[in-house]
């Protein structure tokens, strides 16, 4: 199920006596609060709007959680280590809290949303203010109030039928790459990720309200559109996810798009086309998750596809799509794996030849079908496994990277930062990370460099005046 076009102006849905609580909290100008974000863009994003609500109803932003007032922590649940870093984390803030019986410790995101972590934080950490789901972020005033009004914990879960908000307040984290959230939640119930129960059905938002946000980023001096979705190419809202990208293509201004993530069984050959037709707007990337080459465990996965199929569309997408970045995503000892699973993600990874993969190991997430599977892989078998992934995709990416010596690639100066050599650092269109050196950063906007040599994951050149 897909709930289309249910949103709410935020300003109309504020609780008037919610912001008049936390004004008179922070009225003295002297509360600040520390936001630690965990997880992928879409919690960053999220983050940003966090710290925009804090900011409109008086609070400073630091940095640093000694001596804030607010500390909170917008979570991701997607691999036990992640919750480890984040309970680690929140332990250390135990003494802080003995310090300073004000301050207020809220978490929030993923973590916020699944019942048995809230009431394991609930129960096990008593300096706990407040938790929240990724959906609810909008009511983050309504909680913070009544935490700062009686001293009271407050635990909310997410409703499954969510409403999307529109028009919060955002604070940048960077002025070039401005994310924007098209969609929120998932239905592909993917037998190993817990994000479908964490963050909801899938809600996209109305292209309108996306365009006018696009146009204002590109205006405020944004370069880069990052448009963010648990799976982006299943956006349906007025228009599907091609004539969503047409329509911010269109866009006056110097700026490229990218997005992410991508869901393999929805690429269409409209959307391949779109991007091979407008590729002075739309950057050519494109990450396309494998997860497993083995046609036994995408089934056990859920993925909706089969080896021949992503491989088709691979091919698809580096034919028609000039000079594109692939990217991927694999998980390593999936329940039941054999080793000719392995070996069959192997010969996928060889055919196709990615520019890069991001290699995970197995992580059981409770509440998930692949939790409660007895078969898992033994951790020496998946390291080893992960270990020979790794060699195998270095080899590759090297040999990738090696065709473009001697060409000359352009660099986005915007990107530009000085390595541990004194060289500067960009990135391609294509995202490719160029060590380059130069006797001074050029004033031009884009900067020509000759490729010298290559590494699997970089490339190292010299600036061409």
């Amino acid at each position: 199920i897909i709930w289309r076009n249910m949103s709410y102006n935020y300003d109309e849905i504020i609780d008037r006596n919610s912001s008049e609580i936390i004004r008179a909290y922070t009225s003295g100008g002297n509360k600040t609060a520390c936001i630690k974000t965990f997880g992928c863009q879409q919690n960053e994003a999220d983050s940003e709007k966090i710290a925009g609500i804090l900011t409109s109803l008086g609070f400073g932003i630091t940095d640093s959680a000694e001596g804030a007032s607010l500390i909170i922590l917008n979570t991701c649940a997607v691999r036990a280590h992640a919750e480890e870093k984040v309970l680690s984390l929140l332990g250390g803030f135990k003494a802080q809290k003995r310090k300073n019986p004000e301050l207020i410790i809220g978490v929030v995101g993923c973590m916020g949303a699944i019942s048995k972590t809230v009431e394991m934080l609930k129960r096990d950490f008593h300096y706990v203010s407040f938790t929240m789901g990724a959906g609810v972020m909008h009511k983050l005033p309504e909680v913070l109030s009544a935490v700062i009004a009686d001293g009271a914990r407050r635990f909310l879960l997410p409703n499954e039928r969510e409403k999307t908000v529109e028009g919060m307040p955002t604070v940048r984290a960077a002025q070039r790459t401005a994310y924007v959230s098209i969609m929120y939640g998932c239905n592909n119930f993917c037998s190993y990720c817990i994000v479908p129960y964490t963050r909801g059905r899938e809600r996209s938002r109305e292209s309108r309200y996306i365009i006018e946000e696009c146009r204002e980023l590109i205006l405020g001096g944004a370069r880069e559109i990052m448009l963010l979705g648990q799976n982006v190419n299943s956006y349906s809202s007025d228009v599907d996810f091609p004539d969503l990208l047409l329509k911010i293509a269109e866009l006056e201004g110097d700026f490229s798009i990218r997005f992410m993530t991508s869901h393999p069984k929805d690429v269409s050959d409209r959307l391949i086309s779109v991007m091979s037709c407008h590729g002075d707007k739309i950057a050519p990337i494109f990450h396309l998750p494998l997860q497993s080459g083995s046609d036994r465990i995408l089934r056990d996965m859920n993925r909706r596809y089969d080896r021949a199929g992503f491989i088709a569309t691979a091919k698809k997408i580096k034919e028609n799509i000039r000079g594109v970045t692939l990217t991927t995503d694999v998980i390593v000892g999936y329940p039941g794996e054999s080793e000719e699973d392995f070996l069959d993600t192997l010969e996928v990874l060889s055919e196709v030849r990615f520019d890069a993969v991001y290699a995970f190991l197995y992580s059981a997430r409770v509440g998930t079908p692949a939790a409660s599977r007895p078969d898992g892989v033994a951790e020496d078998v998946k390291r080893e496994r992960l270990s020979r992934l790794l060699q195998l995709q270095d080899k590759i990416s090297q040999e990738i990277n090696r065709e473009l010596v001697g060409k000359t690639l352009t660099v986005s100066k915007e990107s530009c930062e000085v390595d541990f050599a004194g060289r500067y650092r960009g990135r391609t269109r294509g995202a490719k990370l160029v060590h380059f050196s130069s006797e001074a950063l050029p004033h031009s906007e884009n900067i020509k460099v000759k490729i010298t040599s290559a590494e699997p994951y970089f490339l190292i050149g010299e600036a061409v005046k």
